[in-house]
């Protein structure tokens, strides 16, 4: 293995394994990198697989400041049953013979779950109710409901119907779809809400998330290629990936890093990343009554 002595400032794009919690691919990276300074975001449920953004030193800064708004993800959906937790870990609650549903139905479902929606949260999710996990409550026997909440499904697709039978024989359809999704929306809700609407049932059988924010698989690396070489994605590329950029001289540079709340050029969105002139990343600013208000520094 590599040898390092150093560990960089910046992001690690992980290909997480199934049965990983984000938690275990964390404590996973800090014996990779050798340090306890390790953060994620964006969690990824035990059994999805897929891209999840690690923080490492410096760059666990950028974290809570990274614009991971949209996500996509493939996935299988099991029309036919429901499960407790709505998808393939939990026990099966109830089973429909789905032989009947139509493709025009299917269709038609997906529709309906496309656009700007009210989605209840699964119960068996990290969620908090009144400070409490949703999943802690449902271990211990309550009964609660969780209030819908707004979210935005932007692409919803299906690409292959496969009609399939159970171990016990019964006929159910596997969905194979692709969505793109905001921050927030629950895939296995999105499956339970799709065999709710058939009136059949149905559960998320499979899931691998493809991109977060700008951060896509094509960038990612296996926990046992990282254990070979520890690929970072620098914080200076990282932040100019994810963030406006704004330029500044040397004595911007110094006085902005001290604190010093300079004019600032109009940006679409917020925060914005400065770098120096040397393409150095100094700080992360948004404009606050025309001025630069510092939100964190690096440089």
């Amino acid at each position: 293995m590599t040898q390092r002595t150093v560990t960089p400032d910046g992001l690690v794009i992980v290909d997480k394994p199934s049965g990983f919690t984000s938690h275990d691919v964390v404590a996973k990276m800090r014996g990779i990198a050798r340090t306890r300074r390790v953060g994620h975001a964006g969690t990824l449920d035990p059994m999805a697989t897929g891209v999840l953004v690690l923080g490492v030193e410096k760059a666990t800064k950028l974290l809570g400041h990274l614009a991971l708004t949209e996500k996509e993800y493939l996935g299988t959906i099991r029309l036919g049953q429901d499960t407790v937790t709505d998808d393939a870990e939990g026990e099966v609650t109830s089973s429909t013979d789905a032989s009947a549903v139509t493709r025009e139905a299917i269709d038609a479902g997906v529709a309906g779950l496309t656009g700007d929606i009210m989605q209840v949260p699964s119960k068996v999710s990290a969620i908090k109710i009144d400070g409490k996990r949703s999943y802690a409550r449902v271990r211990g026997g309550e009964e609660f409901e969780i209030p819908a909440r707004p979210v935005t499904v932007s692409s919803f697709r299906v690409y292959d119907v496969r009609p399939t039978t159970t171990e016990d024989g019964l006929p159910v359809v596997d969905l194979v779809v692709s969505v793109v999704c905001s921050s927030g929306t629950y895939i296995r809700a999105l499956a339970r809400d799709l065999g709710a609407v058939l009136g059949v049932g149905g559960h998320l059988t499979a899931l691998r998330r493809t991109r977060v924010g700008p951060y896509g698989l094509d960038a990612a690396k296996t926990l046992d290629q990282l254990q070979e070489e520890l690929t970072v994605m620098p914080i200076a590329e990282a932040a100019a990936a994810a963030f406006p950029r704004w330029d500044v001289d040397e004595r911007r540079a110094k006085l902005l890093t001290n604190g010093v709340r300079l004019e600032m050029p109009a940006h679409d969105r917020a925060p914005v990343a400065v770098f120096g002139p040397d393409g150095r990343f100094l700080a992360l600013v948004e404009e606050q009554n025309g001025k630069a208000k510092s939100l964190a520094v690096f440089g």
